[in-house]
């Protein structure tokens, strides 16, 4: 009998069982209300962990190696992590961590200047992981009532958006940042130009754009010279890219606390390598989703933020999963059905939505539910609507509900838990995203770091131009 022929046996007869899975660390506590997974699946799963040998593939991906093998290279944005660690994995070279270290000590310097220069309007031209990455940290981090900017992210390509957005603004008061990995992003590069004729009516180019990118010399035939490219290494992805320069924009208000970021994604590395719980629970979050994927048919996950502050982390999730493991199954592999399609939004606004399909629809979904303890006390309904809500989402509560109120209770649902929402914390919990993403490709036997799918776009796009006129 084959794994494949073992797992889909046990979905069959213990379909009913629950598995429940405590996890706590200083950052964050996990509970698991997974209604047909149980320890047996779990096994199984643990038993192909170990025949594909990926415990030496989680080493070789945060020593630096060769992961990325449609581009013939490593996925190194754990170094901006180990950089500042208080406990450094010094698994990478000193010449990446000392580059990762005063690129970012260069981010942070540069608001001084920027404010005595009377600067007020932040405008960060970046989409994908240039735009979703430090749009959710400024969204979940800060304030707007204490920023010292007002930040506009302009992601193009609709042109309208750069009118109402950009054109009432004072010239000498705004200051651009290019994010862009590769810059060749088609709607990045038609930003810049819109962005250079308006600012250039009054301002000098060289005072009033920076750029963030991995092609510094792409960036130098755009006009930009030495002084104004903070670069960072090709061997980060755009959606792995918010521990880098790209979270400019980010660290010129949260300053010194992006290292707290940094160090909360440093945690989180150690216990990968290091922690056997955090491994059980990270392994129970892939094996799940592969499971109820494959053999349940649950290709839909759901994440409900029950703290406003984090109403985009459902965003820049989305992305970092769809578009690492949104792949076309490896032939080799047991599994056909890759990563699941994910959605969500803040859970209090969701519940007067599509909740109703979810209590009593006939959608066959997961969840992951995010709140924060110390909400507990300090913001109680909210707090009482994610405890409540998880626990109906996963086992319903028939007996005391009339019989047209009744609601599914099939949705197989993770709780996460903060302690408190700051900078530490948050960078926990998106390397922790990142890791659950890594492993689920690798027992996929996917490649998380390419996306070919995207540029397919991009080439057919280009094509319609050029036949029917640019």
């Amino acid at each position: 009998m084959t794994l494949f022929e073992e797992i889909k046996n046990l979905t069959v007869s213990d379909k009913e069982d629950c598995y429940e899975l405590f996890f706590a660390s200083n950052p964050m506590q996990y509970k698991s209300l997974l209604k047909g997974f149980n320890k047996e699946i779990y096994n199984l799963f643990d038993s192909h962990f170990d025949s594909l040998n990926l415990s030496k593939q989680i080493h070789q991906f945060l020593n630096g190696a060769i992961v990325n093998s449609t581009e013939n290279q490593s996925a190194i944005h754990h170094a901006y992590r180990d950089a500042y660690s208080d406990s450094p994995n010094n698994l990478l070279s000193k010449d990446i961590l000392d580059s990762c270290n005063e690129s970012i000590n260069i981010c942070i310097k540069l608001k001084n200047d920027l404010l005595d220069r009377g600067i007020k309007n932040i405008v960060t031209i970046g989409i994908g992981g240039s735009f979703e990455g430090p749009k959710l940290l400024i969204e979940t981090l800060t304030a707007e009532h204490e920023r010292s900017f007002n930040h506009i992210f302009l992601t193009g390509p609709d042109v309208i958006e750069f009118s109402e957005m950009i054109e009432p603004l004072n010239q000498e008061e705004t200051f651009f940042i290019v994010s862009s990995k590769s810059f060749s992003t088609d709607e990045t590069l038609q930003s810049i130009e819109l962005s250079k004729d308006w600012s250039g009516m009054k301002c000098d180019f060289d005072k009033y754009f920076i750029a963030v990118t991995s092609q510094p010399k792409k960036a130098e035939a755009f006009g930009f010279s030495n002084n104004n490219i903070i670069p960072f290494p090709n061997e980060i992805g755009g959606r792995y890219s918010m521990w880098s320069p790209i979270s400019l924009p980010a660290i010129l208000e949260l300053g010194e606390r992006f290292i707290e970021f940094l160090k909360g994604g440093s945690l989180a590395d150690t216990q990968f390598l290091n922690d056997a719980k955090y491994q059980e629970f990270l392994k129970t979050l892939s094996y799940s989703d592969i499971w109820y994927n494959n053999f349940l048919g649950k290709g839909t996950r759901v994440l409900l933020t029950y703290s406003w502050k984090m109403r985009f982390f459902t965003d820049y999730a989305q992305q970092l999963e769809m578009e690492s493991i949104g792949k076309q199954p490896n032939k080799d592999s047991i599994f056909q059905k890759t990563g699941q399609i994910v959605f969500g939004g803040f859970g209090s606004t969701a519940q007067h939505s599509y909740f109703q399909l979810l209590h009593q629809g006939t959608g066959s979904v997961c969840a992951d539910v995010f709140t924060i303890a110390e909400n507990k006390e300090k913001n109680k309904l909210l707090y009482a609507q994610s405890q409540a809500q998880s626990n109906l989402l996963a086992n319903g509560a028939d007996a005391e509900l009339q019989e047209f109120e009744k609601v599914n209770g099939n949705v197989p649902t993770n709780l996460f838990t903060l302690e408190s929402l700051n900078p530490f914390n948050f960078g926990y919990l998106i390397a922790t995203w990142e890791h659950r993403t890594f492993l689920t490709s690798q027992m996929l036997q996917i490649n998380p770091f390419d996306q070919y799918g995207v540029s397919a776009g991009k080439i057919f796009t280009k094509k319609y131009l050029e036949e029917h006129g640019s």
